[in-house]
This record gives C-alpha cells, structure tokens and sequence, in this order.
C-alpha cells in the first residue's frame, strides 16, 4: 500500500499496481500447460518409465500448479506471502503424497485386497 498525501492532512492508502502481462503471455502460459497435459498423457502410456512414473507425474503436476497460481491467479504480481501460502500449501501436499508413496511401497496390499 503507498501512502498519498494530498496537502490537506488527509492521507490515503491506495493500492499499487503492477502490470499484468497482456493476451500473448496468457496464450503463451496456455501453450506450455497444454504440452505438459501431453507429456503427462505420454508418459503415462509408456512401459519404460513405469518405475519411476508417479514422482515425474508430481513434478509436471507441481510446474503446472507454479504455473496456475503464478500467472492466471496473479500470485507472480501479488505480495510474496500469498505465494508462501500456496507454496505451504504445495509442500504439504507433496509431502503427503511422497509418504503414502513409501509407506505403500514399503508393504504392499495383499494380493486378495489388490
């Protein structure tokens, strides 16, 4: 918030803006996140990367996430503590998903259960 005293006593609080990129970064952002959607659809159906498909999928899950809240939710443009909360956010879930991931691994389901 900046300051702006007119002189009179009175000083008010306006919000300073930032300039937010025009139709050709939005375009350029969509693009990216479609070939990403592709990549992931790809890898999913290929036999050669089953070993280590779940933490790839994260990870291109996780750059289109930056990607989202980076530019069409404007967090790019934002105060740097709303990037931390969903940044938090993501670390969470990361977390949590990446220790599911060892704890199953670690002991699988018993054939019957599977």
């Amino acid at each position: 918030m900046a300051t702006i005293d007119h002189g009179h006593g009175h000083a008010e609080e306006h919000a300073v803006e930032h300039a937010h990129p025009g139709a050709k970064t939005y375009t350029i952002v969509g693009v990216i996140l479609a070939i990403i959607t592709v990549a992931e659809v790809f890898f999913y159906t290929q036999e050669s990367v089953r070993a280590f498909l779940v933490p790839l999928l994260l990870v291109l899950s996780a750059s289109k996430f930056v990607m989202v809240v980076g530019f069409y939710m404007h967090l790019k443009f934002d105060h740097p503590l709303f990037l931390g909360v969903f940044g938090f956010g993501l670390m969470v879930g990361g977390s949590i998903i990446t220790a599911l991931m060892f704890l199953f691994g670690q002991y699988p389901l018993p054939h019957h259960l599977a």
